[in-house]
């Protein structure tokens, strides 16, 4: 029900263009999000109604007079009835305050048993009417120290306009990413640039690039059993939720939204 609804408001579409190395799971479907991921989350953000702010970088967690107080960066704390933590759980691990200690042993443990890999991405940017002379939208490349995968992005989103530049994106390799995670990323952005022109040497000099270093890409281990979310504190509620808790695909995120939804409403 959740991909009809997203593919009926245009969010989500099937992916039709020809993906190079693409392994298939039998009875899988694949999909796309023309306007990128960031159009799922705005739409149910839109429907729920909810008052949105962004940039609020989250550093401690304390109870207060029976509701919880979260404090931040920059402005003053505020205080919530219910608080749902959807940050990578090595993120959840590090807040401070009271969540510290209301956080059980047995729930540290299974907390700190979950891992991520690493990765950097790629963009390079390109000017309208630039051709990039490419069979496929998009490769998983399997025998490359760097580089593993690359997408021609308008292609891959069926966005090919004369009006809009087209777009390439590039995943380095989960050893890679490990191993270069605190590297100096000018350092980082020539190399896998370097790995790029050998795998497809006609790619012609984009205008701009951005390299972005992804600490948390893809969930290898979930709290085991995978249970979709964990309940922290009862009265007031603290839970917690995410990919960490069941799996990093769009389908693993809605299983724990449904879960965290199950659990939040008693409290509403």
């Amino acid at each position: 029900s959740f991909y009809e609804e997203l593919v009926t408001h245009g969010i989500l579409k099937p992916l039709r263009a020809p993906v190079e190395g693409l392994v298939e799971r039998e009875g899988s479907r694949n999909f796309v999000a023309p306007q990128g991921i960031s159009s799922v989350v705005k739409y149910y953000l839109e429907q729920s109604g909810a008052d949105v702010s962004y940039e609020q970088h989250v550093t401690h967690i304390s109870l207060r007079d029976g509701r919880w107080e979260v404090s931040r960066k920059a402005g003053p704390p505020e205080q919530f009835d219910v608080v749902i933590l959807t940050m990578p759980v090595p993120q959840i691990l590090q807040l401070q305050g009271d969540i510290v200690n209301i956080i059980n042993e047995s729930q540290r443990q299974q907390l700190e048993s979950v891992s991520y890999s690493s990765r950097y991405a790629l963009g390079l940017f390109y000017e309208a009417g630039t051709g990039i002379a490419v069979p496929w939208a998009a490769r998983y490349i399997a025998d490359n120290p760097c580089v593993r995968f690359i997408s021609i992005d308008n292609k891959k989103r069926n966005l090919e306009s004369p009006g809009i530049g087209p777009s390439v994106v590039v995943h380095t390799t989960v050893a890679f990413g490990s191993e270069h995670l605190d590297s100096d990323p000018e350092e980082v952005q020539q190399f896998i640039l370097s790995h790029l022109h050998r795998i497809v040497p006609s790619l012609p000099n984009p205008s701009s690039i951005k390299c972005q270093r992804w600490r948390y890409s893809q969930v290898t281990r979930a709290v085991p059993s995978c249970p979709g979310q964990m309940i922290l504190h009862t009265q007031p509620l603290l839970i917690c939720g995410g990919d960490g808790f069941t799996r990093s695909n769009f389908d693993g995120c809605i299983e724990s939204a449904m879960s965290l939804a199950e659990a939040v409403k008693p409290h509403l």
